[in-house]
């Protein structure tokens, strides 16, 4: 007996001839994609070998494969998408022995004091959680930033550092409410508490860039001057300090040496606050 679909081969669709017409269920599907985005997010994936520089415990971390990954583009706070993977969520090794955290380009170079520290106001008190998927969940990665901001204060890095932590923990969140899923009952609820922490993150991280831009050299987290003003900027305007984001973009977009892409960038969010100036106003 012919199926139902039988002769859709004729339009290129010969697959579909012999599916089941009521299966599978919407709850099916869903955990199809899932598990087809875990798949394809794992195969970006590798198991990087860390030696903890404080207690010399060797151990592994998931790592993003360098090129694997396509850039999409990037958000006004500069937080970059990628196609397939969000990548912030394996920017922080953790050691399961004494649970020292810290950002991949801050993970080395701790001082014996800085190590005791680690070790007496964390080690001896952290009951890490165990995990064991082929990813990272949000939840997963947060917690590493936590405990790489918990170690950061208690090394007494500097305040790039840490609003660095922050900035990096606020697109974390964001790529979370980004992947809820919108038929879900709690769904608004969470989407809003997911808000809230994410505004939190980054009012730390504008706190902490302006203390370090008054005491600190540069290059500043791998950024140079324009280019943390801006982001200052964007921060400011965020929280409604235009008089704040208005100064420091007026000095990018005159500066001489400042280059082309962070010139257009700071034009765009002076036209962006001058339309919000505009709303608000009406």
């Amino acid at each position: 007996m012919a199926g139902l679909l039988s002769g859709l081969a004729s339009l290129g669709l010969e697959h579909l001839e012999g599916v089941d017409i009521f299966g599978p269920s919407e709850e099916e599907r869903k955990a199809a994609d899932a598990m087809a985005a875990a798949g394809l997010e794992a195969s970006f994936l590798y198991d990087r070998t860390f030696e903890c520089p404080v207690c010399g415990n060797k151990f592994t971390s998931k790592t993003v494969k360098t090129g694997k990954a396509k850039l999409l583009g990037t958000d006004m706070d500069l937080r970059p998408v990628y196609e397939g993977i969000d990548m912030r969520k394996y920017d922080v090794p953790l050691c399961g022995l004494c649970a020292y955290a810290a950002l991949n380009q801050y993970f080395g170079g701790v001082s014996a004091a800085q190590a005791k520290r680690v070790k007496d106001h964390i080690s001896q008190n952290v009951t890490l959680k165990k995990y064991g998927g082929e990813t990272y969940t949000y939840e997963e990665a947060l917690e590493r930033y936590k405990l790489a901001l918990a170690c950061a204060v208690v090394k007494g890095t500097r305040a790039s550092e840490k609003a660095y932590i922050c900035l990096k923990s606020a697109w974390l969140v964001r790529g979370s409410y980004e992947s809820l899923d919108e038929t879900a009952p709690d769904s608004p609820q969470k989407l809003a508490a997911l808000k809230e922490q994410e505004d939190e993150y980054l009012k730390s991280a504008y706190e902490g860039f302006v203390e370090a831009r008054k005491k600190e050299p540069f290059p500043m987290c791998g950024m140079d001057t324009d280019t943390v003003d801006y982001l200052i900027a964007v921060l400011a305007a965020r929280f409604k300090k235009f008089d704040v984001a208005g100064r420091l973009l007026g000095a990018i977009i005159t500066a001489p040496e400042a280059n082309k892409r962070i010139k257009d960038r700071a034009r765009d969010l002076k036209n962006a606050i001058l339309e919000e100036l505009k709303k608000e106003k009406r």
